[in-house]
């Protein structure tokens, strides 16, 4: 079973048909803290987060697909991700005009692909 990247998963605290915005929302790696959501979109199949790193990586925005969300603590204001700080370092560096470029969202899926996965699913795919 291959895993959308770019389409919520079912997580707990949070259903993007309720209206809740993640905006402003502070971002948790598996291994830290890397910034806040400068922006979050909701569209069916494309949706994606922008999250500000701050001084972590030298004020660099990164663009996180949907998927690799593991939940979402909207008392605590937070979005937990399937991703290492190093793991999201060393992802394609976003640009504004990448934002919509097809090949650059292709790059980026291709990279996170597996981030959003249990390890059961990953085992899955691998057997197929």
């Amino acid at each position: 079973m291959q895993v959308d990247v770019w389409t919520y998963r079912q997580v707990q605290g949070f259903d993007p048909a309720a209206g809740l915005d993640i905006t402003g929302y502070k971002v948790e790696a598996s291994d830290g803290s890397i910034g806040k959501i400068d922006e979050a979109t909701y569209d069916l199949g494309s949706s994606y987060l922008i999250v500000d790193t701050g001084p972590w990586i030298f004020g660099k925005q990164v663009m996180l697909p949907a998927g690799v969300i593991d939940r979402i603590d909207p008392d605590e204001e937070r979005v937990y991700v399937n991703a290492t700080k190093e793991q999201i370092k060393n992802a394609p560096e976003l640009e504004d005009a990448l934002r919509a470029d097809p090949s650059y969202r292709e790059r980026l899926g291709v990279y996170y692909a597996g981030q959003g996965q249990t390890p059961a699913e990953s085992r899955r795919d691998l057997s197929t």
